[in-house]
């Protein structure tokens, strides 16, 4: 039996090695997945009635050395329960800064991550900003450490000389990620050009009720081989989010990984994954601006401030880099060392090492 154990709290469902082959699965699942399969750790899930493998219920294991919670500090007490001989590490996957909600969760645990010598574990520098700001206002900067080790992409992700399609482009992410803006922005792409779709899909969560928009093909939750194989052919994959600002982004890095680049913004972790200028767009006030106005409106009722806004420009950078990268200036992309599963693996073992 492993020595080291991953821990989730909140998942929706049990999820295991198949799940991530066989059906759509988030990234925070698929990436404890990989993580876990390659170092050969127990995988316990707090809705999991029965064992698959290296995949358990919770019950009590004295044997189990290091326990990895995943997301939720809240969880510490029944972990240190259920595993009273183990190191304690948090694993944080999401935003987390002073006086937000997650960093109230954080807080009410503040005793217990001070007691325990709990280590967090952060999937990018950007996050980790975060998560140490918050650190220093419940005084304990010096007491919990906080560490960066990036989310993996499988070792055997890479490009196969698909042919690509200039007039697709791909959002695969959950939709509340940007994607009514994202309908937005469109539909002035497909004004100025006609010939242009975008094929939509999502992780399995959040499904929302789609809205008929010209040239928008909406696949619905796709295991990830379908999702990496639509990206591999995409001109880009469009994901011009700042409504959610990732932490990490998997789409990012894996588009990058099959030779697809990104059209995204300068937002969280965006360019820390993705390294490249002229993958990035600034965020402008007027698109902030406009998105605070219809964060609340249906896609099927925005088609309108839409088309006036595309009149005034707000889409016009996206317009320009499409056309850009549709008359040969698209950049070439490759995976990205960092990222690759082997790596992140060895951090993992060299930080449960220490």
């Amino acid at each position: 039996m492993s020595a080291t154990l991953f821990f989730d709290p909140v998942c929706q469902q049990p999820y295991d090695t198949g799940t991530l082959r066989r059906q759509a699965m988030g990234g925070t699942e698929a990436t404890v997945v990989r993580v876990a399969d390659a170092l050969e750790a127990l995988v316990v899930q707090h809705n999991r009635v029965e064992a698959f493998g290296r995949y358990r219920p919770p019950e009590k294991m004295p044997g189990v050395t290091h326990v990895v919670i995943n997301r939720d500090s809240r969880a510490l007490p029944a972990v240190r329960a259920l595993y009273p001989n183990a190191r304690l590490y948090l694993w944080l996957h999401d935003q987390l800064r002073p006086g937000s909600k997650r960093a109230g969760w954080l807080a009410s645990t503040a005793g217990l991550l001070r007691e325990l010598d709990v280590t967090i574990v952060c999937v990018s520098n950007s996050q980790r900003r975060g998560v140490e700001a918050a650190l220093r206002t419940m005084s304990l900067e010096d007491v919990v450490r906080a560490h960066t080790i990036y989310n993996p992409i499988d070792d055997t992700l890479a490009p196969d000389g698909s042919p690509v399609d200039e007039r697709k482009l791909v959002f695969f992410s959950s939709p509340n990620k940007g994607l009514k803006y994202t309908l937005d922005a469109f539909r002035t792409l497909r004004r100025r050009m006609p010939d242009l779709r975008l094929v939509v899909g999502n992780p399995g969560y959040k499904i929302r009720k789609s809205v008929r928009i010209d040239g928008v093909e909406y696949l619905g939750p796709q295991p990830q081989a379908r999702m990496h194989s639509e990206v591999r052919t995409a001109l880009c994959t469009f994901f011009p989010n700042f409504v959610i600002p990732e932490t990490f982004g998997l789409v990012l890095a894996e588009s990058n990984a099959v030779g697809t680049p990104v059209l995204t913004h300068d937002c969280g972790a965006a360019a820390e994954v993705l390294g490249d200028p002229s993958q990035i767009l600034p965020v402008t006030g007027a698109q902030r601006a406009y998105e605070a106005l219809l964060s609340p409106v249906s896609p099927r009722w925005r088609g309108g401030p839409a088309r006036l806004a595309g009149s005034l420009g707000l889409f016009d950078a996206y317009v320009e880099r499409i056309r850009l990268w549709r008359s040969g200036g698209r950049p070439r992309v490759t995976p990205d060392p960092r990222f690759r599963l082997t790596a992140v693996a060895q951090e993992w073992r060299a930080l449960l090492a220490r």
